[in-house]
């Protein structure tokens, strides 16, 4: 029998979970029996998830440590011991380095993006691992946990106008394997995906917003289509449930190669 993760009666941080990846990621997690806090800003929409989940919504600033803090200690609460941690706030920008207009890129926006996306990604992690390192191990392994942070091929091949972003989620690709190394130490595993184009309401609906779609699946190599927010869901579960996974960036983007622009 192959060794895995147990995921019935354990419970999960799942940052962003109010909506797109975090929301499918709650529900996937909460179908296997997981005690799912949802850790987001948006409170209606959040209070609601966690309701139907039988989970817990708490309002969290990920680039906040005392509000990280305080999501992180209810999640502890649930009676069930804290297993997991799923990183999936972000927040995106658009700008080029020098502007058309020769204006330089705005500061304090890429600082804004490097806050919630990269340093708020850190923080949920390193809260979240020290409440998973007080927890037994649940195998002769000695393992404990599982970290799951959300990047993006843009941090790899990003576009024109993507700096700001790209370099988040570069920071978040480049902090896997030796945040997986630090972590070993107490028993949990660290794995980073990197999505390409998901299919999540951001992009509208009707003629034009189809329009559009087609021109952002047009370099995807196969399924042509844009992957969905439960793929990558089921992506988050497997990575768990999987023990000799560790340490991995994940590509999840259908072989797509992002052109310059």
């Amino acid at each position: 029998m192959l060794p895995v993760m147990e995921l019935n009666g354990s419970a999960a941080i799942i940052s962003g979970g109010a909506s797109g990846l975090g929301e499918a990621t709650a529900r996937e997690l909460a179908s296997a029996g997981v005690r799912v806090t949802v850790a987001d800003l948006n409170e209606e929409r959040g209070k609601a998830i966690a309701s139907e989940l039988g989970g817990l919504f708490v309002r969290t600033d990920v680039s906040d440590e005392e509000s990280v803090q305080a999501a992180v200690d209810a999640a502890t609460g649930l009676g069930a011991p804290l297993r997991v941690a799923v990183s999936c706030a972000g927040i995106g920008w658009a700008a080029r380095t020098v502007g058309r207009d020769g204006t330089p890129h705005d500061l304090g926006a890429f600082r804004r993006v490097i806050d919630v996306n990269l340093i708020g990604t850190f923080n949920l992690m390193r809260i979240a691992a020290a409440a998973i390192a007080r927890t037994e191990p649940v195998d002769a392994d000695g393992q404990r946990g599982v970290i799951i942070n959300t990047a993006s091929v843009a941090g790899i091949e990003g576009q024109i106008g993507q700096v700001a972003y790209s370099a988040s989620k570069g920071g978040i690709i480049g902090m896997t394997v030796p945040a997986a190394r630090d972590l070993g130490a107490i028993g949990a595993r660290v794995n980073t995906i990197a999505p390409g184009i998901i299919d999540t309401p951001i992009y509208g609906s009707g003629e034009a917003s189809d329009e559009f779609k087609a021109k952002l699946i047009a370099p995807v190599a196969f399924p042509k289509r844009l992957g969905t927010a439960a793929e990558f869901a089921h992506l988050v579960r497997a990575l768990i449930e999987n023990d000799y996974m560790n340490a991995e960036v994940v590509r999840f983007d259908g072989g797509i190669r992002f052109q310059p622009k």
